[in-house]
This record gives C-alpha cells, sequence and structure tokens, in this order.
C-alpha cells in the first residue's frame, strides 16, 4: 500500500488527470448501461411491451456498442485520443437523457442504439490514453484501476435508482445521464495527449491509422485478433452470466428474498474489484501468461463454489471469491491489446476487440437461460468452467504473449 501511495505521488498531472478521468468514464458508461436494468420492469409496465421487446433494448444497445467502438476507434487513432474520448461521452450522455422522452418502444429503441454507440467509443479511447501515459512494464495496474470505476458506476446507478424510481419514474432517471456533460468539458478543457500519440501524428498520415485491415495483415495477426476475441468474449459470457442470474438462481436454490439480492450484489462487486486491483500488478510482476493462467485456472474452478452454497453466509463468500477470480482480469485485456498493437491502430484494436467480445458475450444470459430450463444448477456451473478453460488454452497459444513480459523489461 505504501507503494502503491508513493507511485502515485511520482505522477504527472496529466497522469492523473489520465487516470481520473478514465476512470470516471467507464463509471459513468457502466452507471448509464445499468439504468436500463433497473428501469426495464418499469418501462414494460408503462409502454405496455412484452417481454421479447423488452429484452431486444439490450441488444440494440450492443448493436451500438460494437458499431461505435469500430467507427470511433479508427476515429481515435486518425484524430486523436481526447477529442473522441469527450465526443463520445457526451454522445451517451445526451441520448441517455433524451430517453425522458421516449414514450414508446421505437424512441427507446433508438436513443438505446444512440447511447451504446458513444458507450462503445469511450473505451478504446480511455485505455489507450492510459497506456500511452504510464511506462510499459506498470500499464496493467493502471488500467485495471480505472475499470473498477465501471464497478463504482454500477453501485452509484443502483443507488440512484433506489432514490429516483418510486419517487420520479424512470423517465427522470436517465435524466441523471446529463452529468457526463460537465465531465466531458472537464475532459477536454484540461487532458493533452500523450507525447507517444504527437510522435505518431508526426511520422505518419492519417491514411495509415486506425485500419481495421492492419488488425488481419498477417496471419499471426489475425489468429491474434480472433484469439483475444474468443478471452473476451468469455470474460463478458462469464460477467453477465453470473450477474444477471446468480441472484435468481440463488433465490431458489436456498429461499432467499429477494432484498438480499442488493447485499449480495455490493459484496460480488467489491471482490470484483479487489480482484481487478490485485490482477494488474500480478501481470505487471509476472506478466499475461501467468497472471491470465492462474485467474482463469482458479475461475474455472471457483464457479462450483455455487453449486455448494448452502445458506446466505456461504453464498456471499462463494460469490465474493467468483468475483474476485472471474472479473479481476478485465481491466489486463487493455494492457496486453495496447502493447501488442502499434500506435496507429491502437484504439482501434482496443475497441474492436472489446466490442465484438461484448457484442457476442453479451448473449450468454439468454444461454444460461434456456440451460436452465433443461439441466441442473451443476451443468450450467460446469458450462462457464469449460468456457474459461477455453480461454485459458487460447491465451496460451497467441505466440505474442510468450515473450510479452521480457519485451516490456528490455
Amino acid at each position: 500500500m505504501d507503494l502503491f501511495k508513493d507511485e502515485s505521488r511520482s505522477l504527472t498531472s496529466n497522469q492523473k488527470l489520465t487516470l481520473a478521468s478514465s476512470t470516471a468514464g467507464f463509471g459513468l458508461e457502466n452507471m448509464d448501461v445499468m439504468f436500463l436494468s433497473f428501469a426495464l420492469t418499469s418501462i414494460i409496465a408503462d409502454l405496455h411491451i412484452s417481454a421479447g421487446a423488452a429484452g431486444l433494448i439490450s441488444s440494440v444497445t450492443n448493436l451500438g456498442m460494437l458499431l461505435g467502438g469500430i467507427l470511433f476507434g479508427i476515429l481515435a487513432d486518425k484524430y486523436g485520443r481526447v477529442k473522441i474520448f469527450s465526443h463520445t461521452i457526451l454522445i451517451f450522455a445526451f441520448a441517455t437523457a433524451a430517453m425522458f422522452f421516449a414514450n414508446n418502444i421505437y424512441l427507446v429503441f433508438l436513443f438505446r442504439f444512440i447511447a451504446g454507440i458513444g458507450a462503445g467509443g469511450e473505451y478504446g479511447a480511455g485505455i489507450t490514453l492510459i497506456a500511452e501515459n504510464f511506462r510499459h512494464g506498470k500499464i496493467a495496474k493502471w488500467t485495471s484501476i480505472a475499470s473498477i470505476g465501471g464497478q463504482i458506476g454500477a453501485i452509484a446507478a443502483a443507488l440512484v435508482a433506489a432514490f429516483v424510481l418510486p419517487r420520479f419514474g424512470w423517465h427522470a432517471l436517465f435524466l441523471v445521464g446529463l452529468i457526463p456533460v460537465l465531465f466531458a468539458f472537464f475532459v477536454r478543457r484540461n487532458l493533452k495527449e500523450s507525447d507517444e500519440f504527437k510522435t505518431e501524428v508526426k511520422n505518419n498520415p492519417k491514411e495509415t491509422k486506425g485500419s481495421l485491415k492492419l488488425l488481419f495483415a498477417t496471419p499471426r495477426l489475425a489468429y491474434q485478433t480472433f484469439a483475444l476475441i474468443v478471452m473476451v468474449i468469455v470474460q463478458i459470457a462469464g460477467y453477465f452470466g453470473l450477474m444477471n442470474w446468480l441472484p435468481s438462481i440463488m433465490q431458489k436454490q436456498l429461499g432467499l428474498s429477494v432484498s438480499g439480492s442488493s447485499t449480495w450484489m455490493i459484496v460480488t462487486i467489491v471482490g470484483m474489484s479487489l480482484g481487478m486491483m490485485t490482477f494488474g500488478s500480478i501481470m505487471d510482476f509476472f506478466g499475461p501468461r501467468r497472471a491470465f493462467g492462474i485467474f482463469l485456472f482458479i475461475a474455472a474452478i471457483s464457479v462450483y463454489a455455487i453449486v455448494f452454497a448452502f445458506n446466505a453466509w456461504t453464498l456471499l463468500l462463494a460469490s465474493t471469491v467468483v468475483g474476485f477470480f472471474s472479473n479481476g482480469m478485465y481491466g489486463g485485456y487493455g494492457a496486453i491489446i495496447s502493447r501488442l498493437y502499434p500506435t496507429e491502430i491502437r484504439a482501434t484494436a482496443n475497441n474492436l476487440i472489446m466490442s465484438v467480445g461484448r457484442a457476442i458475450g453479451g448473449f450468454s444470459p439468454v444461454v444460461i437461460g434456456i440451460l436452465m430450463e433443461h439441466y441442473s444448477l451443476t451443468i450450467v456451473m460446469a458450462s462457464l468452467s469449460v468456457l474459461y478453460l477455453i480461454s485459458l488454452i487460447t491465451m496460451l497459444s497467441i505466440p505474442a504473449l510468450k515473450t510479452f513480459h521480457e519485451d516490456l523489461e528490455e
């Protein structure tokens, strides 16, 4: 802890601003996404829509995130990370606030699609800013700390929704989305591009930057890109699968009350956040192969702890352990992607890989729901376990990761 404080004091003002803005940006983005989860029941009742139509809202949002991720990743490589970062924040902020005026399902689809475009574009710009402003051998720690912002955003969304929904309704809840507007102006005025990106601007024309073709330029690069997408799909599938279904599973399995789900959620998020902080330091010290290897292997085993939970306390312990290892790796992806791809396609790589992973992995709640209808909880957890093992094997097969740690130390 003292070492962390010492390192924090040695940061430059722009490094501190980069870390703070990226962390806050991820938190505000996740808060926006979670608002929909908390408001969904009210939206169904108010607009008189079917459960199927309500489910499409998340799908439309994911499609927007996929489009925004690809588009703004390319633009961030061409025109600057800071400029695009602030623009994407504005897009999802205004689109979220526009939900206040949504009085039919078609407007909901439209505004959530636009909000998804902004949210999908923000990740690559923010994570690339961190990668280019900090020493290469310490990136994982800082990207992991920034990723904790997303977990804080989820808790903030729960608290805001608990206060606003019963008093003012779901339309008013989305007006809170205007808060990021002020944040975007702050970022634009104070944050500066990294020296690494400025050098890239001088040396290379815009036409050579942000090309999707460069991510698949050689068979080796193509395999690396596809392999990382597979890993992110597993990461997102595990996260959304557990977060969406575990409370329901445990209410049925253990007979727990719905009121206990908020406690479960907070404890799980704390476990995830602790896992992120720990993973970043482990990856910086031991390298990605060992760090991901340890966490993926233990995640594959720890999901079974949920099956053996027999009361609320064992459930909290099991969910904390599962959260620690299953989602602790999240911040590490931005670190390895940022170092495996050159400056001219770094934001594009981060956004494409993460956006495709989100779009596909985001269907895990549907798949788990189908499995739950036909199989036991043990089979469902075994399926998640197999996914983590697939990710582990995929990670070990990426050639560039074998020398990743040694390259950073040179």
